[in-house]
């Protein structure tokens, strides 16, 4: 297009579009929700969702289907944005499509196409419409009775995105830790944004290879601008690809240990919490540089939660929480907790369970302890700290608990 002028002798200015600044949709997975729902997780641009309408037609078409006959079945997608506008260039977008009737539980086989638009955001002279399969079913490769039937595990850890140079030992500590916490009948999926280095790999594969824990590969979304290594993107698709092999899912950081006062055991604990969707875990902040001088000369061989035992105890400070979610009443989540909920939220749990936070400590390839201290209270960069040995206390329990179940293999896993 030019500039021209025109009868009224008024220049006539053109703008000439060149390009696209972001897609319009970009999909980490799609799973099914029940008999006749599915849930297709992804990123979209920010700007298009927060200052246009685009739109999400879902159709599913049977594996019979030959474009001549009425067996497909259309519905509107319902979308979710999940990150609490912490998006950058991309936002993470949670589309639910539900349709009328029961697709696909007769195990034919077909697949859920997906039409996107840009509901004029990115021109309101052209309506843009893209249309893609987000999922394929082959016949029988469904069973309906997985929604209804109780789910393999108690528990399943969905983790944030994993980055940076981390230390293996650790990592080391927060498995073992976690797996006799959680017990036997839970699964740790584990997502590596590039931060799985060789050696940390090396502290993973004896679990993975008991069947305990997955590892991912999500390098790929570091392709696209969005928040903290597309955390929210990663959380939600763990919640959809997971959501009915779990009965609870924790949702908190590897720098982060759940507790539990020694009278409490976790099963119990959680049957009296069945009756509330999610609820949240207080935290416990620790010093990440403070240690006690009666272990000078041993720290380099002590764990963590062992020679870290200074927590901050200042009050009437708002601090972060973690929570645990029912997944099968949850359409999404965030990092701190679902807004996306079926159900009650316990948002106080009285102390029943809690969770000692080292924050930091999960990237420091060294050995943390760098002030060594005889008091059991002191202020120390203007902040009080109180001894606490409370996860101490059962470093030895845990140590044995792994050497029972992989054995000596991590005995010198590093700093």
């Amino acid at each position: 297009m030019k500039e021209e002028l025109t009868s009224d002798y008024v220049v006539k200015r053109a703008l000439n579009a060149v390009g696209s600044a972001a897609y319009l949709f970009i999909q980490m997975g799609a799973y099914r929700g029940g008999p006749n729902s599915f849930a297709v997780i992804g990123l979209a641009s920010k700007p298009l969702h927060v200052f246009a309408k685009p739109r999400f037609i879902c159709e599913w078409l049977p594996l019979t289907f030959h474009g001549d006959d009425n067996s497909s079945v259309t519905a509107s997608g319902q979308t979710i944005l999940p990150d609490w506008g912490y998006g950058r260039v991309y936002t993470v977008v949670v589309v639910n499509c539900t349709f009328s009737v029961d697709v696909g539980a007769d195990g034919i086989g077909g697949c859920l196409v997906l039409r996107a638009t840009t509901g004029g955001g990115s021109d309101r002279a052209a309506e843009t419409e893209e249309r893609f399969i987000a999922m394929e079913e082959a016949p029988g490769s469904v069973n309906v009775t997985m929604f209804s039937t109780p789910p393999k595990y108690d528990c399943l850890y969905c983790g944030s995105p994993l980055y940076g140079e981390l230390s293996p030992q650790r990592v080391r500590e927060w498995i073992a830790y976690h797996a006799k916490l959680f017990g036997l009948k839970s699964h740790f999926v584990i997502h590596d944004a590039g931060g799985v280095h060789r050696d940390v790999m090396e502290v993973l594969r004896p679990w993975m290879e008991k069947g305990l824990l997955t590892l991912q590969d999500v390098k790929e979304q570091e392709r696209f601008d969005g928040y903290y290594h597309n955390q929210f993107l990663v959380l939600n698709d763990c919640l959809h690809r997971y959501k009915f092999m779990a009965k609870w899912i924790f949702v908190f950081d590897m720098d982060e240990f759940i507790y539990l006062p020694s009278e409490t055991n976790l099963e119990p604990l959680l049957e009296s919490f069945s009756g509330y969707t999610q609820f949240t875990i207080e935290q416990m902040p620790m010093s990440n540089t403070l240690c006690q001088f009666k272990d000078y000369g041993n720290t380099s061989r002590m764990w963590g939660i062992e020679k870290l035992v200074y927590r901050d105890a200042r009050r009437k400070v708002r601090r972060d929480h973690k929570y645990a979610i029912q997944p099968r009443s949850a359409s999404a989540t965030g990092v701190h907790l679902s807004k996306n909920v079926a159900g009650p939220s316990l948002q106080e749990t009285g102390g029943r369970i809690k969770y000692f936070h080292y924050h930091g400590t999960l990237a420091m390839r060294r050995d943390p302890c760098r002030e060594l201290l005889n008091a059991t209270k002191i202020f120390f960069d203007n902040t009080p700290y109180v001894l606490d040995e409370t996860l101490r206390s059962v470093a030895g329990e845990v140590r044995m608990f792994e050497l029972k179940m992989i054995g000596p293999r991590l005995a010198h896993a590093r700093e």
